[in-house]
């Protein structure tokens, strides 16, 4: 138990004193000939960001297996490698307060083709996996994968909202049609009816009441008879 005990001791007290730092740069950048390019670079530790915060810039060419020191950011103060490929053309442009070691590439050439590695360092967090990105320069940058299938899947529903547009307008006007066919229809039948209505009634005899006196007879019509009396 006391073993244990002492063992666990120590591991608290390494893990209190130094713990993991994690860092970060892109995966890959193009960039154009002649043009200018920043790579970027930036931590994260549990510990607020020291005084004696470093980064560290390598450099391995393509088709190389040497990497060479580019930049150093140590005590306040940046150091550009003065014999190395980039020593007039690279400049820190980072933050270290911020956890920033980012670095601006100048003028850029075929032969800057190659992996750019950073490590960074915020005793007492000194562990942890430096980070690559690589640097490809072209005449022309291409169009990158991600860029093409987010144009296909953009067009394919474009062309799917168009399809059900197109649909719903085409239903709307046939059943505008439908309706109005129906409304034309309904209106002919009443005209009908109203012209069938108005001929029946010219083509009738009119009441016997119409030939005979408008006033009543009240009784009937008996002839007089004169009668003489001869005396």
């Amino acid at each position: 138990c006391v073993c244990v005990c002492v063992c666990a001791c120590v591991v608290l007290e390494m893990l209190t004193q130094s713990q993991a730092i994690v860092i970060y740069t892109g995966w890959e950048r193009h960039a154009l000939l002649g043009s200018d390019i920043r790579l970027s670079c930036s931590f994260f530790s549990w510990r607020w960001t020291s005084e004696d915060v470093t980064f560290s810039w390598t450099y391995r060419p393509d088709g190389s297996r040497d990497s060479i020191s580019v930049f150093h950011y140590t005590g306040g103060m940046a150091y550009v490698d003065n014999k190395g490929p980039f020593r007039d053309r690279l400049e820190f442009v980072g933050n270290p307060a911020r956890r920033d070691g980012s670095i601006l590439l100048k003028n850029l050439d075929f032969s800057d083709n190659g992996t750019f590695t950073c490590d960074a360092k915020n005793p007492p967090d000194i562990v942890g996996r430096p980070s690559s990105v690589r640097l490809l320069v072209f005449e022309k940058v291409p169009i990158q994968a991600g860029v093409i299938t987010g144009s296909i899947i953009g067009a394919v529903l474009g062309l799917l909202v168009l399809i059900v547009v197109i649909y719903y307008l085409m239903r709307f006007l046939v059943a505008r049609r439908v309706f109005s066919l129906s409304v034309s229809k309904h209106g002919k039948k009443k005209k009908e009816g109203s012209q069938q209505r108005q001929a029946s009634s010219l083509l009738l005899p009119p009441p016997a009441s119409s030939c005979l006196s408008p006033f009543p007879l009240t009784h009937s019509m008996t002839p007089h008879t004169h009668t003489h009396t001869h005396t």
